[in-house]
């Protein structure tokens, strides 16, 4: 679809659909979350962040599809189901082993799956990234925050 036929009105076509596209997802966000008490300032409630980053994203999606307007750039190119499909799948891999395997194995696959969403990918460097990011979030959740979150239950227990 040529966005590009509107009276030439929209300059950077891609930078529109990014920003109709960033507009949907702050709108259905600040929906499912409407439910959620905000609490105030002085006493954060459980929707208070999820509504304050759906409007900064609704608030950048706004000034993508306005400055498409004025500014030219690129048009729309081909896309394949390739990366949606193993970020999707990355996300859902780490929901289902997490629990039963732990973050220790659960966070490097998760990452490795969603590394292979660009055709650029080079197998070394997504496993040491992987590696090195799976220890930080080992060391951060667990250890400095102590949140409750198994490491490797097959191994250590819970």
């Amino acid at each position: 679809m040529q966005f590009g036929s509107f009276g030439g009105r929209i300059r950077s076509p891609q930078d529109a659909a990014a920003g109709v596209f960033l507009v949907a997802v702050a709108v259905i966000a600040l929906w499912q979350g409407a439910g959620l008490a905000a609490g105030h300032l002085n006493q954060l409630g459980p929707g208070m962040l999820p509504r304050a980053l759906a409007v900064l994203v609704g608030i950048c999606g706004l000034a993508l599809a306005v400055g498409s307007f004025f500014t030219a750039g690129k048009g729309l190119e081909r896309w394949t189901l390739r990366g949606p499909v193993l970020i999707l799948g990355a996300a859902v891999a780490f929901g289902l082993a997490v629990r039963p395997l732990g973050l220790a194995v659960a966070g490097p696959i998760t990452m490795f799956l969603g590394a292979f969403a660009s055709p650029e990918t080079r197998w070394q460097e997504s496993l040491v990234f992987s590696l090195v990011v799976t220890a930080f979030c080992v060391l951060l959740f667990k250890f400095m925050l102590g949140l409750p979150i198994p490491l490797a239950p097959w191994l250590l227990g819970y």
